[in-house]
């Protein structure tokens, strides 16, 4: 169930501009804005009633902020509301990416120590680092897509939200897998990191003795 509806929300994310643009060519932000609002409002009650009420701040914060943009979009009939939306995402991302760096373990090295529960200190610092690139990105993925909200066609926003920021994201994905093998030359068994292990010979490692 976890799983479906972690693929549920990914596509929601990647849906949710292409939809705002062709909804607002053909109604009212306001009208936009009550329908979102009537598919948010379920999943915010879901998550209310499985919340352990010590939690209910944490769990509902975000929910809550969206609802609130929306209804500002609702009340004055302005789709800009609705346009922040990434922006309020990639802050809420940065935020605790960015907590994390405060605490003794990143997120990332969290992440990491699911596939690798040891790791040495020259990979605790590239988790750390690749956690201060994840910070970088959703300050500037966030701006960027503020910009485009506020002064830009809605086409050039819902391309960028719905299309390019995930393009750039994977690219982000893909060059941190290849600078981690270029580091440690630490390879699997696929045919990828057969490739790798060919262009970044494994006798030679950054960091590892």
């Amino acid at each position: 169930m976890r799983v479906v509806v972690t693929v549920l929300n990914v596509v929601l994310a990647v849906v949710y501009p292409l939809a705002i643009w062709w909804s607002l060519a053909h109604f009212s932000p306001r009208v936009v804005g009550l329908l979102v609002m009537a598919l948010v409002l379920p999943a915010i009650a879901i998550r209310f009633r499985k919340a352990e009420r010590g939690h209910l701040l944490a769990v509902l914060r975000i929910p809550l902020v969206i609802m609130s943009l929306l209804l500002l979009g609702v009340v004055f009939d302005d789709a800009r509301f609705m346009l922040l939306l990434p922006v309020l995402i990639n802050g809420a991302l940065l935020a605790t990416f960015a907590a994390s760096l405060k605490g003794e373990m990143p997120i990332i090295e969290r992440f990491a120590r699911m596939q690798e529960p040891e790791l040495s200190a020259p990979k605790q610092a590239h988790c750390r680092q690749v956690t201060v690139a994840w910070c970088v990105f959703f300050a500037l993925n966030g701006a960027a897509a503020g910009v485009l909200a506020l002064a830009a066609p809605l086409s050039w926003w819902a391309a960028y939200s719905g299309g390019i920021a995930y393009g750039l994201m994977g690219m982000m994905f893909v060059g941190e897998y290849v600078l981690r093998k270029y580091r440690f030359r630490d390879y699997g068994a696929g045919l990828h990191d057969r490739l790798l292990a060919k262009l970044f010979p494994a006798e030679r490692a950054e960091g590892e003795a």
